[in-house]
């Protein structure tokens, strides 16, 4: 597996800065570094909206940073469309959309461990965007099982890209939505979601896996087939210490765990240190070894990174880019004590 894992640190892509190459810096100074997504750009910089480029019967409105969808308008750009449907060009982020990506894509990160990418994921995608009623596209099984398919195309090609820049690049699947799966009001179950999902990993190219803030229902995200598993174990540790069942048949099957424990809030990143944070990491391993999870195989197969994203901090990039410093320290700090 190209991923590697021996506590190297990668983070999320989504970041507060409104200069690029700052935010590419910082990007960079993780030991995996991916390129930012940098919504207070620009709107075109949106991972939504990124999502969105060519998907038809798309409504967006960058001035007032809205994205709807119509149905008239995706019948209407349904067949031109299907027309591109073998054109990886069509799927992969325009510079219109992302002037970050292809900076990126411009850099020579061959001596690098792995880069990785991202993309919002299908559920999130058809949870955010509504129709012309304010319904949820997800929820209109047409739409629905062409965007799993859409959706996969474009990890598909960027990932590509991504490869010829370095053997080891490998994606993220952004689904901050699978949280809401097993609400009663979500009107779309984790019966139809598994049966979805199952298809649209089946439609992607590994290395690939899942990044998601949230707390969803673990042993259903860690029974995908996937390769990697991003999470916020800061604020889940104690329920995502409790699946350790379903954790070691992950780790077992070959999947990395990258944990993320540095808060990037500007209170929380205040209020807790490195040594705070590093023994409530320590805890949940210590937890799942009780359960019998052997520590050096779960460490050979886990990454380190910030705990979620952050936009709104007073400070703007400052607490973002402090937090990525303690996540490089503190793998510096684990590495050095666990002999790795």
């Amino acid at each position: 597996m190209p991923i590697p894992g021996n506590l190297l640190t990668t983070a999320m892509a989504v970041m507060p800065h409104t200069d690029a190459k700052q935010a590419l810096k910082t990007a960079l100074s993780m030991d995996v570094p991916f390129w930012p997504q940098l919504p207070n750009l620009s709107y075109y910089e949106d991972m939504y909206v990124q999502a969105a480029e060519h998907f038809p019967g798309i409504l967006l409105d960058v001035n007032n940073r809205t994205l709807k969808f119509s149905m008239d308008k995706f019948i209407m750009e349904l067949e031109e469309t299907m027309a591109h449907f073998d054109d990886p060009s069509w799927f992969d982020i325009s510079e219109s959309y992302s002037s970050v990506y292809h900076q990126f894509l411009s850099m020579d990160l061959s001596d690098r461990p792995a880069i990785r990418g991202q993309l919002e994921g299908p559920v999130s995608f058809g949870f955010n965007i509504l129709d012309q009623d304010e319904r949820p596209i997800l929820f209109e099984d047409t739409v629905r099982s062409f965007m799993f398919e859409f959706m996969a195309k474009r990890i598909n090609v960027q990932l590509n890209r991504l490869k010829a820049l370095n053997q080891n690049a490998f994606m993220f699947v952004d689904e901050p939505g699978l949280q809401y799966l097993f609400s009663a009001m979500s009107g779309y179950d984790n019966i139809k979601a598994k049966e979805d999902l199952d298809m649209f990993f089946s439609m992607i190219e590994r290395p690939r896996g899942i990044h998601l803030c949230g707390n969803p229902d673990w042993d259903f995200l860690l029974g995908l087939d996937l390769d990697i598993l991003s999470l916020d174990i800061y604020t889940n540790a104690e329920i995502f210490s409790s699946y350790a069942s379903s954790i070691k048949r992950f780790l077992n099957s070959g999947g990395v765990i990258v944990w993320g424990i540095i808060p990037t809030g500007f209170e929380s990143f205040e209020k807790d240190n490195i040594k705070l944070l590093a023994a409530k990491l320590e805890n949940v391993w210590h937890i799942l070894t009780k359960k019998g999870i052997d520590i050096h195989h779960m460490l050979k197969q886990s990454m380190l990174s910030p705990a979620t994203c952050c936009l709104v901090n007073p400070d703007k990039e400052k607490t973002v880019e402090k937090a990525f410093s303690s996540v490089q320290k503190l793998s510096g700090i684990l590495r050095e004590k666990y002999g790795i």
